[in-house]
């Protein structure tokens, strides 16, 4: 009797049997310029498009046809307040659609949670491009979009993602100008929590905290600093340690909105009146900051401008041009409301 050998596995190729930069370097072309072809995509030549188009039929890849589904641009989110991500995605739709793009979005927080990869699915999707909003994105996840002709922006990373384009708000200059603010009213113990300091914004902020002591001449007390995570539970454990000091600050700056609100309840717990008792500054701007009682001061962030300048950087780099910069960083506004006011003490 014959015995029968294992039998040939036949794999179907995913999406091809070669990266995309493979596929480009055969072509002697760039990775976006692939992605281009791929995508079905103007501003390739007929020759060079030619090239392309037969390795990438000769290495199992599906040319998007013209007339099909709109080219998509998905944007992913990391534990993103609803109306912080709703003005980013209105700031990307509006440049996408002008470009005859279409949106996607994803949270990949229960991906993190679960131990799941979020970038397998995205490669698998094959968007025109991907923004990432405070992602746990990496360099290394920068190299296999690259790999793949997919453009990545990365909008306030948590990390340096060189040679990754960033977009993202002048956080040093923001929170220089709200200390310089409580400086302004007369405040000299000033308060300060900050979120985790590997976060390059974090840092940022922290940095212009200290940098408008130091040009005032005004020395910091580091018994006032903590450091701490972005939520309002955290935060108003850490306010609460400040706030029974035998000397309290009269003041304190926030590294964000929710940071504030913890400060708030802190304050509340301690029997203090915010400003009469405390003045609080916040970060970002978040609608509930016109809300709160008394209304939060706060910085504001362009969230709007910051996705539509992500959208058109993601998209310049889709048509296979190179950005005249690496990071782009839009202005902030001090928007002053009802949560400070000269001390008392």
């Amino acid at each position: 009797m014959i015995e029968e050998g294992p039998r040939p596995h036949f794999r179907k190729p995913r999406r091809g049997d070669l990266p995309i930069a493979t596929i480009a370097e055969l072509a002697g072309v760039s990775p976006p310029t692939v992605s281009k072809v791929l995508n079905g995509r103007p501003g390739v030549g007929d020759q060079t498009r030619q090239r392309v188009e037969a390795l990438l039929r000769d290495h199992g890849y599906r040319r998007r046809q013209a007339g099909g589904a709109a080219l998509c641009i998905e944007v992913v989110f990391h534990r993103m307040l609803p109306s912080i991500a709703m003005e980013i995605l209105r700031g990307v739709q509006k440049v996408a659609h002008a470009s005859d793009h279409t949106v996607g979005f994803t949270d990949v927080h229960r991906h993190v949670l679960a131990g799941q990869p979020w970038v397998e699915p995205l490669l698998l999707r094959q968007p025109a491009a991907v923004i990432t909003v405070s992602s746990l994105v990496t360099a290394e996840d920068g190299e296999r979009f690259a790999a793949e002709g997919i453009p990545l922006v990365a909008v306030d990373p948590i990390g340096d993602l060189f040679p990754t384009p960033v977009v993202g708000s002048n956080n040093w200059s923001g929170a220089l100008t709200a200390t310089r603010h409580l400086l302004d009213l007369g405040h000299r113990r000033i308060g300060v929590l900050t979120g985790p300091v590997k976060d390059l914004s974090s840092r940022a902020r922290l940095d212009g905290f200290h940098a408008a002591l130091d040009s005032t001449g005004v020395p910091f007390d580091q018994s006032l600093e903590r450091r701490g995570v972005f939520t309002v539970d955290d935060s108003r454990d850490l306010a609460a340690q400040l706030l029974a000091r035998p000397d309290p600050p009269t003041a304190v700056v926030c590294g964000n909105d929710l940071q504030a609100m913890g400060v708030y309840a802190a304050a509340w717990e301690a029997g203090l009146r915010i400003p009469d008792d405390l003045s609080v500054v916040g970060f970002d701007d978040v609608d509930q900051a016109a809300w709160l009682a008394p209304p939060l001061t706060t910085v504001r962030q362009p969230f709007g401008e910051i996705g539509a300048t992500a959208a058109r950087l993601a998209l310049t780099l889709a048509d296979g041009r190179t950005p005249t910069q690496e990071r782009y960083e839009l202005g902030t506004a001090l928007v002053v409301r009802g949560s400070t006011a000269p001390p008392r003490r």
